[in-house]
């Protein structure tokens, strides 16, 4: 079990994670709808996944949000790196309802996001603005190149938790183990 923790003056995290476990989490943030988004990302992703944070939420949820992807990315980084014996590449396209996101990443050790989801406003009270920053503050930190498109649907809710459904499984199949794949580069080192 890989544990990080962070402390600043607007937040105090703590993520604890299995990257080959079997989709138990304990979610706690503070943030309701990213709760619900994160632990559909763990149970998709088979990784046991526990999250707490403490964060200043009295302001709004922009500091919760962008420490927690920090937080799950460098954790992430520690199971993952260096990269050996893994398939590298994961996709996936996830459907809910109406929606329709597609993901693809490469476990690059270089940080890049394409974000293409045509949302905006609120889900309840959740500021639908902050998931790009979720998954920026994800990319860069852990690092890989993420891409997220949007491919259908009108539902802003669906829409968010098929894009992180749909990085779940791309993350499940990238670190799938594939004993022949040594260091999976062409430059011998990622």
């Amino acid at each position: 079990m890989i544990e990080v923790k962070r402390t600043t003056k607007e937040t105090d995290i703590t993520v604890r994670l299995n990257l080959y476990g079997s989709g138990e989490t304990s979610i706690s943030t503070g943030v309701g709808f990213l709760d619900h988004m994160l632990d559909a990302f763990g149970r998709h992703a088979h990784i046991d996944l526990e999250v707490s944070c403490d964060g200043d939420t009295h302001i709004d949820d922009h500091h919760s949000v962008e420490d927690i992807a920090i937080v799950l990315a460098k954790a992430l980084h520690q199971a993952i790196y260096p990269v050996q014996n893994i398939e590298r590449y994961g996709n996936a396209t996830v459907v809910m309802d109406e929606a329709s996101v597609g993901c693809d990443i490469d476990i690059s050790n270089r940080g890049f996001l394409v974000f293409e989801l045509p949302i905006g406003g609120k889900v309840g009270e959740f500021d639908v603005e902050l998931v790009e920053e979720f998954f920026r503050a994800f990319a860069m930190n852990l690092p890989i190149t993420l891409h997220l498109i949007y491919h259908r649907g009108k539902n802003k809710h669906h829409i968010i938790e098929a894009a992180f459904k749909a990085l779940a499984v791309a993350l499940r199949r990238a670190v799938a183990i594939n004993e022949n794949a040594g260091i999976p580069s062409t430059k011998g080192v990622l």
